[in-house]
């Protein structure tokens, strides 16, 4: 039996670490690429659902107030609640930006379950034009990003344009933990997805498209009772013949954890949407988690010389992941000397997904059901 484990151990971990040497390198081959040039100037909205006064969020928004654009760019922000201190920065941004066109959102759709969702319907009467990038509160944006998005959604064929995210750690110990967990793991799984076609992603760091589609999937309200609404905006539009583009850059997802536990609510509620999304792709993604089966082998094999020679090998392609990333713009520079647990945290908010429970998202926890519905416990 030990033989047996033994052998199981020593496979995953070679499979992974033949994996992470895939993925790096096509983490390589994405810093190459060119970006698409602009056909046409549009006027674009930008919506931005906002919710509390999270670390970061002025630097955040003001990102997106300092765009490189010839055309027009309004920015609306919303808010569920008319006393969410996040109003606050909005009126800062206005001072700051007094010859911007922005606009500020009160209240939500009751009937909604999800509060983000609940928030963009209400936002969406304010938007003038017909390109709409709507985007998460935590992304941090270069100057040349509403040009570069709205280039890629004029792409023939192109019904929705996403965008790939780094890390952004902006605090303590745990705030780098997460933005290692967006660098290490998300980054490049999501990169092996889509060149070996498994992976058919949404993000809510960019979902861009205009009105006309928005319409042809239902607008904003067909998906107000989804957890995982990015995904499935992504899903409608490919179901009407159109494609999801993923351009060739990346922008920062600001991490502020202040905790271990704070760490472990946002990522298990990740890992059981992903779940619930690709069960089978996200039950095979065992295989990218090599560190702990090398971990294992190298006890059940006494500590010999071969175990040690495996783990050193995990080790090695398990760190080339991160000396890429942090080669990508939008995130900071990757502390390899935490790669290794951070590994091993990934992999055991892995083995805990498969764990019934609720999910925790903004403070409030709820119950997804096998459709992808949520329901607020």
């Amino acid at each position: 039996m030990t033989s047996c484990l033994w052998l199981v151990c020593i496979f995953f971990a070679v499979i992974g670490s033949g994996y992470a040497l895939f993925a790096a390198t096509l983490v390589a081959q994405l810093r190459a690429q060119s970006r698409p040039a602009l056909r046409q100037k549009e006027d674009v909205t930008l919506l931005k659902p906002l919710y509390g006064a999270e670390p970061g969020l002025a630097a955040n928004l003001e990102s997106f107030c300092t765009q490189d654009y010839e055309s027009e760019i309004q920015l609306v922000c919303g808010v569920a609640d008319p006393d969410d201190p996040a109003a606050l920065f909005v009126q800062d941004l206005r001072a700051k930006f007094p010859n911007r066109n922005i606009e500020l959102a009160r209240g939500r759709q009751a009937a909604a379950r999800n509060p983000k969702i609940a928030n963009i319907v209400n936002m969406l009467p304010l938007a003038q034009n017909n390109v709409l990038i709507l985007s998460d509160s935590d992304m941090h944006v270069d100057r040349h990003y509403v040009r570069d998005v709205v280039a890629a959604l004029q792409q023939p064929g192109v019904g929705l344009v996403t965008c790939l995210y780094r890390g952004r750690s902006i605090g303590g110990f745990w705030s780098r933990m997460a933005a290692a967990a967006v660098d290490q793991h998300f980054l490049p799984n999501v990169l092996v997805g889509l060149k070996l076609g498994l992976a058919h992603p949404c993000f809510g760091s960019t979902i861009a498209l205009n009105k006309e589609t928005l319409g042809r999937i239902g607008g904003f309200e067909a998906f107000s009772n989804t957890l995982a609404d990015d995904y499935a905006m992504g899903d409608a539009v490919r179901r009407l013949g159109l494609k999801v583009a993923i351009p060739p850059f990346t922008i920062g997802h600001t991490s502020s954890d202040k905790s271990f536990s704070e760490l472990l609510r946002h990522e298990l509620r990740w890992a059981r949407t992903i779940r619930l999304v690709d069960p089978i792709g996200y039950a095979g993604s065992v295989i990218t988690h090599p560190l702990p089966f090398a971990l294992a082998a190298l006890a059940l094999s006494g500590f010999s010389a071969i175990g040690v020679v495996i783990l050193a090998g995990t080790l090695a392609s398990r760190l080339f992941v991160p000396i890429q990333v942090e080669r990508l713009p939008g995130g900071g520079k990757s502390s390899l000397w935490l790669s290794p647990l951070r590994d091993l945290i990934s992999f055991a908010v892995f083995v805990a997904s498969y764990v019934p429970g609720t999910v925790d998202w903004r403070g409030r926890g709820y119950r997804v059901d096998t459709d992808g519905s949520v329901t607020p416990t």
